[in-house]
């Protein structure tokens, strides 16, 4: 796991309802128990203010970093996705954008990151608009076109253009696969763990869903196959992720309160 990711999904699950800031000595705690050395933590902080995603201030316990606006809006973007809130139906139409251009990685990326999906290098489709896509291809500098379209004709249908933007197959397993390497790491966690081992265990269930919104469209129900993996794969995120939290919490607390104060204890359970 990534410093800089990690820290993306330590602000975006426990620092965001909690201020959106902390000070740099807790954010060296909260990565320690998912092996992130604190030189480690220093450079990808450094990094995220040079990009735009924290700015730097001093609280009274030391230096801390809080989001900026821009890093707010994006993980309250995320955690919506991630814990699928406001999630609706369809209308039967797609986002379709044609490029005057072709992306390059980073920027198509971004797309897939939006929910869409290539039919080809310069035309995309998403179920549903995102509020941030022209902002997006603003960035990537490419002149475009965009409809709200529907499939009129045509022998495979909405399905089939589905299948044309996404590889459901590759999706699916991938769904597969993190059920079964993630269910040995939170059924370990009982009555007996720690708070630290509970916390652990539930950041690396959510770093490895997280993956899923640059894979995963959100498709919806009238355009999933039968048997989808991926709903199956949401009640078993849902279940842990909801289970592990209270404790997962207990140890935010403690490593925030420990880095305000300057102690090194407070972290045996209670």
């Amino acid at each position: 796991m990534q410093a800089r990711s990690a820290l993306f999904d330590l602000y975006g699950d426990y620092l965001r309802t909690r201020g959106s800031r902390a000070p740099v000595a807790a954010l060296v705690r909260l990565l320690a128990p998912l092996d992130i050395a604190a030189p480690a933590v220093r450079t990808a902080v450094s990094r995220m203010v040079r990009q735009g995603w924290l700015h730097p201030l001093r609280l009274a316990s030391g230096p801390g970093y809080l989001l900026t606006p821009k890093a707010a809006r994006r993980l309250d973007e995320t955690s919506a996705r991630v814990y699928r809130t406001g999630r609706g139906g369809w209308d039967g139409r797609f986002d379709m954008i044609l490029l005057h251009g072709v992306l390059d990685r980073a920027h198509a990326t971004r797309l897939a990151f939006l929910g869409y999906g290539p039919l080809s290098e310069q035309v995309w489709v998403a179920p549903r608009a995102s509020d941030e896509v022209e902002a997006a291809l603003a960035e990537a500098g490419t002149g475009y076109d965009r409809f709200s379209a529907g499939h009129v004709a045509g022998s495979a249908g909405a399905t089939g253009i589905v299948g044309q933007a996404w590889d459901l197959d590759r999706i699916g397993q991938s769904y597969r696969e993190f059920e079964e390497s993630l269910h040995p790491v939170v059924k370990a966690i009982t009555v007996r763990s720690s708070d630290e081992e509970a916390y652990a265990a539930r950041f690396r269930l959510v770093h490895a869903w997280r993956s899923f919104l640059f894979r995963d469209p959100q498709l919806p129900t009238a355009l999933l196959p039968p048997g989808w993996p991926g709903l199956r794969a949401a009640g078993f995120f849902d279940k842990h992720s909801a289970r592990l939290r209270p404790a997962a919490d207990r140890y935010v607390e403690r490593c925030l309160q420990a880095a305000r104060s300057g102690s090194r204890v407070g972290f045996s359970e209670p």
